[in-house]
Formats: structure tokens, sequence, C-alpha cells
């Protein structure tokens, strides 16, 4: 785990998750930019990123705890999300895993 987070670069990854990986709720679908969590799961990811992309998405989804109704009930973003998107932030974590 890096021992500082680079502030620039968890910014700038959080733009690029922010508008791209959304919930879905039904036919619904919640930006992470707008549900105000893409900065939380940029800062998961990127403390994984020297185990590769697949591994910093899979356990930045999976550390990243959502509250639903008014915090009565979490769940892990990775249940939240469609499966295409994993897919969509390995993509955008590969530039920063090399």
């Amino acid at each position: 785990m890096p021992t500082s987070i680079d502030s620039s670069l968890i910014n700038e990854l959080a733009v690029s998750i922010a508008d791209r990986l959304f919930i879905q709720v039904g036919n619904w679908n919640l930006y992470l930019g707008d549900a105000g969590i893409a900065k939380d799961l940029a800062i998961e990811c990127q403390a994984h990123f020297d185990e590769g992309s697949n591994v910093a998405a899979r356990k930045g989804l999976e550390a990243i705890q959502v509250k639903l109704g008014g915090g009565k009930t979490k769940l892990p973003l990775s249940k939240l999300i469609p499966p295409n998107q994993f897919f969509d932030l390995e993509e955008i974590l590969e530039p920063y895993c090399r």
C-alpha cells in the first residue's frame, strides 16, 4: 500500500470514475459522482494499484459500503453496479497500475 495518497492523482481518478460508473436501481442510473462516492472509490483503488487493475477494481468495489434506507442497510458497491461496470473500472485503472 502506498505510504501517501497523491491528492492530484486521486482527484483525476475520481473525475474519470464520477461520470462513467453508476449504481443501477431498476431502470435508474445514479452516477458515482452524483452519489458522492467516486473519490472514496478512487482512494480504495489507489491503495491496490501495485496489485494490478483487476485486483484494484475488485478490492475497491468491495471496500465501499453504500448506505441504503438511511443507513439501516449497507451493501458493497460491487453488488449495486451492473456487471459490465467492473470492466469499465478496470479500464479506467489500467494506466495507473503500470
